[in-house]
């Protein structure tokens, strides 16, 4: 992106408060699990936790799968939500639909993710905690991809019929292509 896609200005405000508003929409706590806890605190709500990521040099980030593993070790409640900042779309509708349906998910289910033709969309989706030792086990050896883990896990796949609120933004190129959209009312931000 060439830039912190966290604190790119939605609606006046950055992906990421954007994205902490939305999840507190739907669960309580919300935190954030970052290598630059300092660079985020300042815009951030008190309410809103930090978690450092286990990177070495917190220059950059481990990954995605190693940040959530950090998360989910810390978490006590039945379910966790797992959301990534670079949703501009992202609103809270789906979320509090798919919420509701965790009750009638099989108990073997792990995880209740958007399945699209190009794959899972783990980084907007719903995990058991129970699905931490699991997620051990495949980093210890070796894993780091969310697709593969979710291939060895239990999981019941959110139907989405294309939602637009899945996009995400990992190039400039998205971003304008949001920006653009926005202004053509093709995505809807509430």
């Amino acid at each position: 992106m060439g830039q912190d896609k966290a604190l790119l200005q939605v609606d006046g405000q950055p992906l990421l408060v954007r994205t902490c508003q939305i999840a507190a929409a739907i669960c309580n706590p919300v935190a954030v699990v970052t290598p630059w806890v300092d660079r985020y605190r300042p815009v951030l709500p008190k309410t809103i936790h930090l978690i450092q990521e286990p990177y070495p040099d917190h220059s950059r980030s481990a990954g995605p799968l190693m940040g959530f593993l950090r998360g989910l070790a810390l978490q006590s409640s039945p379910w966790v939500l797992l959301l990534a900042c670079d949703l501009p779309a992202l609103h809270s509708t789906p979320l509090r639909s798919w919420a509701e349906n965790l009750t009638t998910l099989p108990d073997e289910t792990l995880a209740y993710v958007p399945r699209s033709p190009q794959g899972w969309e783990p980084l907007c989706g719903f995990y058991r905690t129970q699905s931490l030792q699991p997620l051990k086990d495949f980093v210890d050896k070796g894993g780091r991809s969310f697709q593969r883990w979710l291939d060895t896990i239990p999981v019941q796949a959110i139907t989405t019929d294309g939602d637009t609120a899945l996009f995400n933004c990992n190039t400039p190129e998205d971003w304008q292509l949001f920006k653009d959209s926005i202004q053509q009312n093709r995505y809807p931000l509430k």
